[in-house]
């Protein structure tokens, strides 16, 4: 389903924000060796519920960091609503998720990198069925 213009704003302005807030309580909290970014934000068409996508950077911290924000969502919330209260009459629901590419990219750097490389050894991937 496509969204509309005003998801899509909206959507941009959370991501951005959230982004900037979520690296200030790093900070704040003296997580400096650990980097999180939010990759993705999109919002419901009836604008209630936002899913936020967060990517963390060793990826050995990303369930933790991401158990932390999901209980501190009620917080999150509350600041972003007096950041973007000019912007928004209401504050939707954040939902935060993991975004694992960065694991999935990783894993592919170390398939290449490591012992098993699919590339110099052809017969480490399935044979193609032809159909």
């Amino acid at each position: 389903m496509n969204e509309s213009n005003r998801q899509k704003k909206i959507s941009g302005l959370l991501q951005n924000d959230l982004a900037t807030m979520l690296q200030k309580m790093l900070r704040d909290a003296g997580q400096m060796h650990i980097v999180l970014s939010v990759t993705k934000v999109s919002v419901t068409a009836d604008l209630s519920i936002a899913k936020v996508y967060v990517s963390v950077f060793p990826v050995k911290h990303a369930q933790a960091m991401l158990a932390e924000i999901q209980g501190m969502a009620t917080t999150i919330k509350y600041h972003m609503a007096q950041l973007t209260r000019d912007q928004l009459r209401k504050m939707p629901d954040l939902a935060f998720f993991l975004d694992d590419s960065l694991e999935y990219i990783e894993g592919i750097d170390n398939a290449i990198k490591g012992k098993i490389d699919p590339i110099k050894d052809p017969d480490l991937l399935g044979k193609r069925k032809k159909s």
